[in-house]
C-alpha cells in the first residue's frame, strides 16, 4: 500500500503546512510564542497525525482515532488562520486560499474516517 508519503492527503496537508511556516515568517516578533507557534504546530500536527494513522491501518479503531485526531488539529489550524486574518497579518485572498485547503484536506480526513476499510487492509 506504499507509505502515508504516497497519501494525497498528506501531500495537501504537508504543503499547507509548509506554505503557512513561510507565511507566518512576517507576523510580528510578539506573536512568536502565542499564534506563529499555535498554527505551526497544529498544521504540523495534522501531518504527523495522518502518519500515526497510517502505521496503524492494521487496527481500524486506531486509525481512525488517529485520523480524528488529525480532523481536530485541521479544524485548529483553520481557526487560527481566522485569528491571522483577523488581526490582519494574512490578506483576503491568502485567508480564502488558506482556509480553502484546510476544508479539503478536512473533507479528506472526513472521507477516510468514515471508510477506513478502504485504508485498512
Amino acid at each position: 500500500m506504499g507509505s502515508y508519503k504516497d497519501l494525497t492527503v498528506f501531500k495537501k496537508a504537508y504543503s499547507l503546512a509548509m506554505d503557512f511556516l513561510k507565511t507566518s515568517k512576517s507576523f510580528p516578533s510578539e506573536e512568536k510564542y502565542s499564534l506563529t507557534d499555535q498554527i505551526r504546530g497544529s498544521s504540523r500536527s495534522v501531518c504527523a497525525n495522518i502518519g500515526e494513522a497510517y502505521r496503524r491501518k492494521k487496527y481500524p479503531a486506531h486509525f481512525v482515532s488517529k485520523l480524528t485526531d488529525s480532523n481536530a488539529e485541521n479544524t485548529e489550524t483553520e481557526i487560527w488562520i481566522q485569528f491571522s486574518f483577523d488581526c490582519k497579518y494574512i490578506d483576503e485572498l491568502e485567508y480564502r486560499e488558506f482556509t480553502e485547503r484546510c476544508t479539503e484536506v478536512g473533507r479528506m480526513l472526513g472521507f477516510m474516517i468514515e471508510h477506513p476499510e478502504r485504508f485498512c487492509k
